[in-house]
């Protein structure tokens, strides 16, 4: 039984890694790249759907996205959702093509980015302690019921943060690299 708690809990916190990868991903860095607008979401017929599903998104060169629609009819309506989203971009319309010039960062926008960047590493790092929280009470009721000693929950607590400790470093690797990233010029 505890071995599942901690195999559970090592999944989960593998998972929230992963997650705050994705999330980095969408944060851009100056060059230009398809995930950054993969997230929008547009009305298509009454219904929300991802950008990625009404397009195909490619980055022409480092600094100019390109969404091919697939209908005309969606070209306001992508350009909508592209202006209103928080990245601050002004699509441009040809035909079925929308270009996306990604403008240039500058050093204040940087350091803004490194903010948000890290405070969504600090919400992995909150989410991977929860998940420790939440199998050491695993522990403890387990203890209670008589279903381990007191020794095994201690031990078991122990492995826990171990992986708690790692997780984290990874989280603050993968931090460490998108500050380089969005500050390299």
């Amino acid at each position: 039984m505890i071995d599942e708690i901690i195999e559970d809990a090592a999944e989960r916190m593998a998972k929230s890694v992963t997650s705050l990868q994705s999330e980095l991903i969408k944060i851009r860095t100056g060059r230009a790249h398809p995930s950054l607008l993969e997230h929008l979401s547009v009305d298509y017929y009454g219904s929300s759907v991802p950008l990625s599903q009404v397009s195909n998104i490619t980055a022409e060169d480092a600094r100019t996205l390109c969404v091919t629609l697939w209908e005309d009819s969606m070209i306001k309506v992508v350009e909508k959702a592209i202006m209103n989203s928080d990245l601050g971009l002004n699509p441009m319309s040809a035909g079925t093509v929308i270009r996306v010039p990604l403008p240039p960062l500058t050093e204040e926008r940087r350091k803004d980015l490194v903010r948000v960047v890290r405070n969504e590493a600090e919400g992995g790092r909150v989410a991977i302690r929860n998940i420790r929280r939440d199998a050491n009470s695993d522990f403890k009721l387990l203890q209670k019921e008589g279903d381990a000693s007191e020794d095994e929950e201690r031990k078991a607590q122990e492995d826990v943060q171990k992986l708690t400790d790692k997780h984290i470093a990874e989280v603050d690797l993968v931090l460490k690299d998108k500050e380089q990233e969005l500050m390299a010029v």
